[in-house]
């Protein structure tokens, strides 16, 4: 009606409406066209019943105190403290993405060579050199034969799979495993030792298993097994091996790692084993399985990221902020 020229008046008589609806939609139009009409504008909505005081006031004693008592604040001893329900509280928590219940491990590396390491590994993770074969190398010694005292009881409707928590002991097995980073395949070797000699041994492996054409280049951690001058010849003597090391104390940049996180969750953690050969035999099963489909691991995280938040804990680890 507005657009045919109809006055103000006269469209509030016909559609039977306030003089002020017409002249808001009016001018809503006229300041943003036909999106300020399609859809209501944003509304302020009710009043916060808790001042934003309060709100600073519940982050600066979570963040900056500790209850009597106590290592840390939950909902209802931090409700008490302040006369605020513990809803409140865990509302504010929540918009303020804290989480007082929640603690994780770290350990940061204090390798005077860490920024050119981390620069170097994950460089080669995510620009794999050409005519040459990326390897992530580590040993998961100590595996343990663990028999449970009593049988697993297997999983049934709710209830989940129950195993006792004592055990016995059969023996120990180390393996040493060798992840492809192009493929995701793995060469694996069982020894009863970790030692330099048992090491030489797995690299003649891998030696064997990588066609003569191709380079590889090794990412392995700070292990004095890795450096020890027996194994420095062996390198010598075999040039196409190309070494990298990870950042010391930073051995989760070896993507093998992640395999053997698997390993560990999907086939030994869980099982219960009669001896050594029982863990071998698990293993291999695991590995022949997992070698059907095998599906590579993609390192996604540029170097200098990791370096600026690395940095960045160094500094709060320093200053407490």
């Amino acid at each position: 009606m507005a657009a045919d020229g109809v006055m103000n008046r006269d469209i509030v008589a016909k559609l039977h409406v306030r003089p002020k609806t017409v002249t808001l939609w009016r001018s809503r139009f006229a300041s943003h066209g036909l999106d300020g009409i399609r859809k209501d504008a944003p509304r302020p909505g009710r009043k916060p019943r808790i001042s934003q005081e309060q709100i600073d006031g519940v982050i600066d004693i979570t963040l900056h105190t500790k209850p009597r008592g106590s290592t840390h604040w939950s909902t209802r001893t931090l409700a008490r403290r302040t006369g605020l329900s513990n809803f409140t509280i865990q509302k504010i928590w929540k918009a303020h993405r804290i989480q007082p219940h929640r603690e994780r491990s770290f350990k940061l590396s204090r390798d005077p060579e860490f920024n050119e390491k981390v620069r170097d590994v994950v460089g080669l993770y995510m620009n794999p050199p050409d005519k040459a074969i990326v390897v992530c190398v580590d040993e998961k010694s100590g595996i343990q034969a663990l028999d449970r005292s009593q049988t697993i009881l297997p999983l049934r409707p709710g209830m989940p799979a129950s195993r006792s928590y004592d055990y016995k002991r059969n023996g120990r097995i180390d393996l040493f495993a060798a992840l492809n980073i192009l493929d995701g395949t793995v060469i694996t070797e069982f020894h009863k030792r970790h030692r330099h000699q048992e090491f030489l041994i797995f690299l003649r492996t891998i030696d064997e298993c990588v066609p003569p054409e191709f380079d590889v280049h090794m990412v392995m951690d700070n292990l004095g097994t890795h450096t020890q001058p027996d194994v420095k010849r062996w390198f010598e003597r075999h040039p196409r091996f190309k070494l990298h090391f990870t950042p010391k104390g930073a051995s989760w940049m070896n993507m093998v790692e992640a395999w053997l996180s698997i390993l560990t969750k999907k086939q030994i953690r869980r099982n219960s084993f009669g001896n050594a050969n029982d863990v071998i035999r698990a293993i291999n099963e695991f590995v022949e399985t997992y070698q059907e489909s095998p599906r590579p691991f993609v390192w996604t995280v540029e170097a200098e990221e990791i370096i600026r938040k690395v940095a960045k804990l160094r500094r709060l680890q320093a200053t407490g902020k």
